[in-house]
């Protein structure tokens, strides 16, 4: 019998010779060393397989066997807590095994298969049980409950249960006649699904309900909501990053995950180690007790980086089954796509624009795709929010990633370096990022906010964009020669921007603010404006309005009125008239 052997290597892709063994996205061992690949081409001739870890030292001759299977995700508890890379093997277990470096040919267990889970056990003997229902739960830490589910292609009669009691992730804890061909399946808590197979649900529900994330310039005025896919683009500096560990640390999404796609291997330490100091506000704990990390720096195998995205968003999409809104940051899709174009090139495939492959949208939207609000197969409700960073060479908004990632998501938070520079975050362009989520939440934001709220964001818009326009004119001729009302909007402009879009993460008060103290800060920018109106008609000058100093005054009021007590801000609209009333 012909065995399957290496015929060439080609960086990370290597060919087989006239096989007939392999299909199409099967998962292979390449070499003695048993590297990790997967299918990606097939012809009459030769087999091409991409390979997640390192060729050196590979050649022709070498053995290549296939696995019958898919390249999978292991799901089970033990995933939260956990630093994966991007084909999920554990770094942390690897470290304590190897030191530093993952050799190559590498096999550590996804889940701690040693540990036992506190389990109970949900069903009986007799039970009918179906693909998805949640059959056991157990702690997996101590804020999130793991629901294990009955795998997606299984259903039939509980034939034998097991009592609850403690279980490790390959315990036999139910026995199951299928319905489908009457033989006997063996349930365990743990499970694997293929990566880049979108996970099944029961429907896809209306979006109508916001992340809320603690952000002012995003909630208020670019919101995201749950289900919802949100593109982060910037060049180097802007803030990406920053802006993502904020969103992850404070937005309201039950569990994270972070998947670190190509970025720097020091900055890519840094967020492990923040992360890992992190504590989670709304409970006290350690906020890596409902977060994943996934982990592929740029020195890692760039096969390896075009799957961790399809490896995140598999376990987000498994949480978001047993009923838990999921937020997952992507930083940054644009390395992904540089992967995907590295690959492409070896493959010798006709480049499009920029060298990207000409499947680049479709790959890009499959990814967004799988954001949404679901009724799960479990009878439950849960979401997988999508937020990508994408890095466009010198800032250059205008290249093929930026443009098609703009195409499929619906909120756009465009980061700007000159703000950045300035010392203004987050860097959020307001001129250039929109959000086409604000009429999906507009009911929500009635009943929970104010029925006034959209009201007041779209004032503010208003006021910025008129903002942007004299500001055309001030730089031709000076604002001496405006008129007072229109110095009068460029004075409550930089009210919005600094006392309001800026934000300062490292201030006790100001680095999350409760949606309903957002609200009331708007309210009190819109009475000075109002306040200040009838002045200007009556030809007082701006610059005897600055010289009270409310303006600053009500700059300040997001660090001097503390979140617990917001009542300090119903006494702002008196400060107001107290300050104006000694001009007249």
């Amino acid at each position: 019998m012909n065995r399957d052997v290496i015929y060439s290597v080609n960086g990370s892709v290597v060919s087989v010779s006239r096989s007939r063994t392999f299909a199409m996205k099967e998962m292979v061992y390449v070499g003695e060393k048993r590297l990790l690949g997967e299918v990606i081409k097939i012809d009459e001739n030769r087999t091409m397989i991409q390979v997640y870890e390192s060729t050196t030292g590979l050649k022709p001759g070498e053995p290549v066997e296939g696995s019958g299977s898919l390249l999978s995700a292991v799901l089970g508890p033990g995933i939260l807590r956990n630093i994966y890379d991007g084909i999920e093997r554990p770094l942390e277990e690897i470290r304590k095994e190897q030191g530093a470096f993952i050799s190559e040919g590498t096999s550590v267990p996804s889940l701690d298969e040693t540990k036992k889970w506190d389990v109970k056990i949900l069903v009986k003997v007799g039970d009918h049980v179906n693909a998805g229902q949640i059959f056991a739960t157990c702690p997996e830490t101590s804020l999130i409950e793991h629901r294990s589910m009955i795998p997606l292609n299984q259903s039939g009669t509980v034939i034998k249960a097991a009592a609850d009691g403690q279980y490790t992730v390959k315990d036999s804890l139910l026995t199951v006649k299928l319905d489908s061909d009457e033989s006997e399946a063996e349930i365990t808590l743990m499970q694997k699904w293929p990566i880049r197979t979108p996970r099944p649900i029961a429907g896809r529900e209306a979006i109508s309900m916001p992340l809320i994330t603690g952000q002012r310039i995003i909630d208020t005025m670019f919101p995201i909501a749950k289900g919802g896919s949100s593109a982060i683009p910037g060049g180097f500096g802007a803030g990406k990053t920053m802006l993502q560990h904020q969103i992850a640390k404070w937005c309201d999404a039950d569990i994270i995950i972070y998947v670190g796609c190509g970025e720097r291997g020091n900055e890519m330490t840094q967020v492990l180690e923040e992360f890992s100091d992190l504590v989670d506000p709304k409970s006290g704990r350690k906020l890596l007790d409902r977060t994943c990390l996934i982990a592929n720096t740029s020195n890692m195998p760039v096969a390896a980086r075009e799957a961790s995205i399809y490896t995140g968003v598999t376990i987000a999409e498994y949480y978001r089954d047993m009923g838990y809104h999921v937020a997952m940051m992507a930083d940054s899709t644009s390395r992904w796509a540089e992967a995907l174009r590295e690959i492409s090139g070896r493959l010798e495939e006709m480049p499009a624009e920029e060298g990207f492959p000409a499947y680049l949208p479709s790959r890009i939207a499959q990814f967004y795709e799988r954001a949404g609000y679901a009724d799960t197969l479990s009878g439950k409700k849960g979401s997988v929010t999508l937020i990508g960073a994408v890095s466009p060479q010198g800032g250059d908004f205008s290249e093929p990633v930026t443009q098609n990632t703009k195409r499929f998501v619906r909120c756009f938070w465009a980061l700007d370096k000159s703000l950045a520079y300035a010392r203004h975050y987050p860097a959020v362009n307001w001129t250039l990022s929109y959000s086409e989520y604000v009429q999906d939440l507009s009911g929500w934001y009635s009943r929970n906010a104010a029925r006034d709220f959209l009201d007041l964001r779209a004032e503010m818009q208003e006021i910025l964009h008129d903002e942007s326009q004299l500001m055309e004119v001030v730089k031709l001729i000076g604002s001496d020669v405006l008129p007072e009302d229109q110095k009068l909007t460029l004075e409550i402009a930089r009210v919005v921007r600094v006392g309001y879009l800026q934000q300062n993460s490292f201030h006790p008060e100001d680095t999350y603010v409760p949606l309903e103290k957002q609200y009331r800060m708007l309210k009190v920018i819109s009475y000075l404006r109002r306040a200040c109106q009838p002045l200007i008609a009556k030809r007082i000058p701006v610059s005897l309005i600055a010289r009270t100093g409310v303006f600053d005054q009500i700059i300040k009021m997001k660090y001097d009125v503390p979140n617990n007590n917001l009542a300090l801000l119903d006494q702002y609209p008196e400060k107001i008239d107290t300050a104006l009333a000694g001009i007249e």
